[in-house]
């Protein structure tokens, strides 16, 4: 039988139901909200620690805002050395990672250390960068005496606890190959280098270089010339001109002067450190290039996270972490043999795979090899 009493009260729970329903806290939308928000911040951290870095950058650490960086660069920073450091310190600061200042032309007669003393009693920066050459014992003083700074320099030493992090140029293996593109251009069988000072870190760098000329060309004789200065372009440039001399007609600029002294001659030329194809665009075929962006990111992380300690930063200034690479040909690639120039990128890419090993030959290369 048909009970109104019975139906009135159930079209009323009905009704209580779907009312209930609609002014219910709308729970899943939250969590959805929540969840976007935790990927946008993945995203972040991922740009921001690059590639080859994996470092979670917390919350609270992004909070904080921008890290003090100061620069202490013993040459000036057109000597591509310090310059590549400044550079990629410069690109982070354009991201927002960092405030930065930096000193140039610090020298080594002894005020790399007043200097690094001044600026962490006055500005008390996060992290300093620079370069320990010449100023090995200061920097590890003053790095001593300030634990709360991150004291990152390039350095033929190792780390020192608890603070003091190095770094060097492993760009060798870019050096190998623009010696192999060296070897199959000269048509006199002289190739002529110029570096700074006889040094480890200089040292590997011509001797690899000498190996992939030797690769393409047997019968090459590399002639090598050392000015025993960081920065002297006149002191360079001489000494190129007296391998041109000697019949030298394809150069590796070791250090900033040969490039002006090839282009002068209309020889071929090979920059170091940086893409250097804009001194003379016509005649530097190629660089080796050394990337500080995956250094100087993983440091600014590891400060911002807590989680810095002094290692030896090594392995983010070679090729498989994109520290190291070979720039551009830029307008010399039509000029370049084919197959030589199909050798060099087969042995790029085994490079790169792991393939394919650059020894490294830290010995003084001899003055005729």
């Amino acid at each position: 039988m048909f009970n109104r009493s019975g139906f009135s009260v159930l079209v009323v729970s009905v009704l209580l139901a779907v009312v209930a329903a609609q002014c219910a806290p709308a729970t899943p939308e939250v969590v959805e909200k929540i969840v976007k928000e935790t990927v946008v911040v993945t995203q972040e951290v991922e740009v921001v620690v690059t590639k080859e870095v994996q470092v979670e950058v917390t919350p609270e650490a992004m909070e904080t805002g921008p890290l003090l960086v100061f620069g202490a660069f013993a040459t000036p920073i057109e000597e591509p050395w310090d310059g590549v450091i400044h550079s990629a310190l410069l690109a982070a600061e354009a991201d927002g990672l960092i405030e930065y200042e930096y000193t140039d032309g610090i020298g080594y007669a002894g005020d790399m250390e007043r200097v690094l003393r001044e600026v962490s009693d006055q500005q008390k920066p996060d992290i300093i960068f620079g370069d320990a050459f010449g100023n090995e014992e200061a920097v590890r003083r003053v790095g001593a005496d300030y634990p709360e700074i991150a004291f990152v320099f390039g350095s033929g030493l190792g780390p020192s606890e608890p603070n003091v992090s190095v770094f060097d140029n492993w760009i060798h293996e870019p050096a190998y190959l623009l010696g192999m593109l060296a070897g199959g251009l000269t048509e006199t069988n002289t190739i002529g280098v110029t570096g700074g000072l006889p040094v480890p870190e200089v040292n590997r760098l011509i001797n690899a270089f000498i190996a992939g000329a030797n690769e393409v060309n047997p019968d090459v004789t590399v002639l090598v010339t050392f000015i025993n200065s960081w920065f002297d372009p006149a002191s360079a440039k001489e000494a190129a001109l007296a391998q041109i001399d000697a019949g030298a007609d394809v150069f590796y600029a070791e250090r900033f002067g040969v490039i002006e002294a090839a282009a002068e001659n209309d020889l071929w030329a090979f920059g170091n450190m940086s893409d250097q194809n804009e001194l003379a665009p016509e005649y530097v075929v190629s660089s080796a290039v050394w990337n500080m962006n995956p250094t100087v990111r993983y440091v600014i992380n590891q400060v911002a996270t807590g989680a810095y300690t002094s290692q030896d930063l090594k392995d983010f200034s070679m090729v498989a972490k994109g520290g190291a690479s070979l720039a551009p040909f830029h307008a010399t690639e039509s000029e370049l043999p084919a197959d030589l120039l199909g050798l060099v990128q087969e042995r790029e890419e085994q490079i790169k795979a792991g393939l394919f090993r650059v020894d490294i030959d830290e010995a003084q290369p001899e003055a005729v090899n």
